[in-house]
């Protein structure tokens, strides 16, 4: 019973290993897209707004060209940041250890609550020999008496 024990437990504890190492993945893979998304915002944004504002300002007005540019930029910067929240499927990896995990703490609550009925079983055949001492020693010890009685009644 205590092999299934630490075995259950080892596998629970695995298993919320492999889930934070998955969610740690990911959250190392959105911080990379972040990251990578500011470098080349700021170094890309920097090059078109120059080039759409002389662009444009030949077409309108400087502050149209400029909001214009702007407006882009806003645009450009929310779609990053769309696509780096994104979950990715993250519920998907961990669905298979999260059902192992969770079937290992059903079969070790199911081992405490068999050792807990062993030891309530224990516990009262203990109280039994303490209430009557000679209880469990009786049937045994009479049938011998009778065995003797009758052997010596034959004789």
């Amino acid at each position: 019973m205590s092999n299934r024990i630490s075995r259950n437990i080892s596998i629970i504890l695995r298993s919320e290993r492999l889930i934070a190492q998955r969610h740690l993945a990911v959250l190392r893979r959105q911080t990379g897209l972040m990251a990578m998304a500011l470098v080349v915002s700021a170094i890309g944004l920097v090059m078109l707004n120059v080039a759409a504002f002389f662009a444009l300002e030949d077409i309108m007005t400087a502050a149209a060209a400029a909001l214009i540019v702007g407006l882009v930029n806003c645009l450009l910067a929310g779609l990053f940041v769309l696509l780096a929240s994104s979950k990715s499927g993250i519920e998907e990896d961990i669905n298979a250890v999260s059902e192992v995990r969770d079937m290992a703490i059903e079969d070790l609550e199911a081992e405490v609550r068999q050792a807990a009925d062993e030891a309530k079983s224990a516990v009262d055949a203990v109280k039994s020999m303490a209430a009557n001492p000679l209880g469990g020693i009786a049937p045994g010890l009479a049938a011998s008496i009778a065995k003797a009685v009758v052997k010596a009644m034959k004789t």
